[in-house]
């Protein structure tokens, strides 16, 4: 995989931050020393942004593109661990603990990132209370959705894996649940533990029993039938 980025570029403006949820609450006059310390970099698809093992020095937040976070093992078998998009952010439990970087992460698109060191973040969290409750809520969202997908992996067969993962990835517009993003069969393979095949039969067999449509490139979801797709079938 690629490794080379462009040479990091000046800060952001604070109408940047405002847009990033990380940021939500925090003071113009704290935004403006963070604008001060992070900084631009831009990095082409299938660049590996940190790996797992390295030393964690910086705190990443994506601004446009998509990435994944991803483990593999020495025969090369992969898992991905979620998808990251636009205005989230990666790097920060290494900041907090110590410890080193716990997983790959992987561009997928070409993203714009921002950057901020070790002893910035350090600093920021020191002195805004707003984000170190943003940061604690992230953490905590992300911890229930590790619990979930323990659970998932735990109840759900592969039917139900694919049904809750194509839910967990809609949102709302204009009333239907819609899934924008583009998410490949091999990639929702990685996330549920099942083969690119298995995921495929899966998905042909939902789409044709009308569970989701796809429409314009997009894949709109039935959204009550396929929760019935995704509840855990009653033991015998």
């Amino acid at each position: 995989m690629n490794t080379q980025v462009e040479q990091p570029r000046r800060g952001p403006s604070l109408i940047l931050l405002h847009s990033i949820p990380m940021f939500a609450g925090v003071p113009d006059a704290e935004l403006e020393q963070i604008a001060k310390v992070a900084f631009h970099r831009r990095v082409p698809r299938q660049t590996t942004i940190v790996r797992a093992g390295d030393s964690t020095d910086s705190l990443y937040v994506l601004v446009s593109g998509r990435a994944k976070v991803m483990n593999s093992d020495e025969e090369g078998r992969e898992v991905i661990l979620t998808l990251l998009g636009p205005g989230e952010f990666f790097g920060e439990m290494g900041l907090i603990d110590g410890s080193p970087r716990s997983a790959d992460v992987v561009a997928t698109e070409t993203c714009e990132l921002l950057v901020i060191t070790k002893n910035d973040f350090k600093r920021c969290l020191a002195e805004n209370f707003d984000l170190c409750l943003n940061i604690m809520k992230s953490l905590v969202q992300r911890l229930r959705e590790a619990d979930r997908n323990i659970e998932s992996l735990a109840l759900l067969d592969v039917y139900g894996r694919v049904a809750k993962l194509l839910i967990d990835f809609s949102e709302d517009e204009r009333g239907e649940r819609v899934i924008k993003r583009r998410v490949t069969k091999q990639d929702i393979a990685k996330m549920i533990g099942a083969s690119r095949e298995m995921v495929s039969r899966v998905m042909k067999d939902l789409e044709n029993r009308g569970y989701f449509r796809v429409e314009e490139g997009r894949i709109v979801i039935l959204e009550k039938r396929m929760l019935s797709a995704a509840a855990p079938a009653p033991r015998a």
